[in-house]
């Protein structure tokens, strides 16, 4: 596998073993990703796929929008499936998941809908535009230490969180949801040879990959991290899980410590490259992404497309999955005059 260089090492970290309510979290396959569909439908739409205004020399770029959703990014669909597949007298008490911003906006919207408490669990530099979201959707904010944060969603348990914990990443029903992005990809670009995805938890990456390797395994599946926050990366490059320097910098909902040990076996099987991207190069497609297409993405949203800019991959036509668009204003505005947030 060819792999762009990383500005950081890996490091050995002592860690504790650490018991969590999760299994390894394997393929979902065509039934699942069908029954996904038909739960979202009215909830999730269907996001369109534009051309990039922007497009390296030789190469046709995609844009799947994502962060048209209601919420703002594509976890509507893992967390609206992982909801709706629950009995809603199995909800009576609430839900909650532990987010930097979107897993939580999805489950605040889908306790709105359903008459139902939500808790969001946040580390303390969660964005101010999704904070913002949470409250005016009359959801609980819980902030913690990123390191306790962290071990919540290592672990799927909190003390003194009432309800159901909605798991964005390692629920099958959200990976199947997630998968759905993978069917309409399909049939939007059918000549697609490369789909270009940010990595976070994983389960966006590799719930499109179980759609696409069921239809087309000649499509590729590149996932996109940054080059100062890149476990991926580095686990491919170690073969296992492993703990990483990470500075994500403005950029909220990837670059994490670790990938998530139940995520990896997946992720191996299923993901045939990575790119990494500089914080430069994010801020410049988001900057790019809002003067030529007229889309505002976040730092997530816009590593694919940086990756997707930057032509370092073999294929001609490709797709960037844009994954969302919660950006806080003064962020937009610092990139629109041409500046890196710090």
């Amino acid at each position: 596998m060819q792999l762009s260089a990383h500005s950081a090492a890996v490091v050995a970290m002592p860690r504790e073993v650490v018991h969590t309510m999760f299994d390894e979290v394997r393929p979902v396959v065509l039934e699942q990703i069908d029954a996904a569909r038909a739960r979202l439908e009215g909830l999730s739409m269907i996001s369109p796929l534009v051309l990039c205004d922007a497009a390296p020399g030789g190469k046709t770029v995609g844009l799947k929008l994502e962060n048209l959703q209601p919420i703002g990014s594509f976890k509507i669909r893992p967390i609206g499936n992982a909801v709706l597949s629950r009995a809603l007298a199995d909800l009576s008490r609430g839900i909650y998941t532990t987010s930097t911003g979107n897993s939580a906006l999805g489950v605040a919207f889908m306790a709105q809908r359903l008459g139902i408490t939500a808790s969001a669990v946040v580390p303390a530099n969660a964005p101010a535009a999704k904070l913002d979201k949470l409250r005016r959707l009359g959801t609980h904010i819980d902030m913690r230490s990123t390191e306790e944060w962290w071990r919540a969603i290592e672990t799927g348990v909190l003390e003194g969180q009432a309800g159901v914990y909605i798991d964005a990443v390692r629920d099958p029903a959200s990976l199947a949801g997630d998968a759905t992005i993978g069917l309409e990809i399909l049939a939007q670009a059918p000549d697609i040879e490369a789909i270009l995805i940010p990595f976070g938890g994983g389960g966006l990456a590799c719930g499109i990959a179980c759609a696409v390797r069921a239809l087309r395994r000649d499509v590729k599946i590149i996932a996109c991290e940054l080059t100062t926050a890149h476990p991926l990366k580095s686990a491919f490059d170690s073969g296992a899980p492993v703990q990483v320097p990470h500075e994500a910098g403005f950029v909220s909902g990837v670059g994490f410590g670790t990938v998530l040990p139940e995520m990896w076996s997946l992720a191996r099987a299923l993901i045939d490259d990575v790119i990494t991207v500089s914080l430069d190069e994010v801020a410049a497609a988001i900057k790019i992404l809002a003067e030529r297409n007229r889309v505002i993405a976040e730092g997530a949203g816009a590593v694919s497309v940086a990756a997707a800019l930057s032509g370092r991959y073999a294929e001609s036509r490709v797709c960037a999955v844009v994954s969302g668009g919660n950006l806080d204003s003064s962020t937009l505005a610092a990139i629109l005059q041409g500046r890196t947030p710090g």
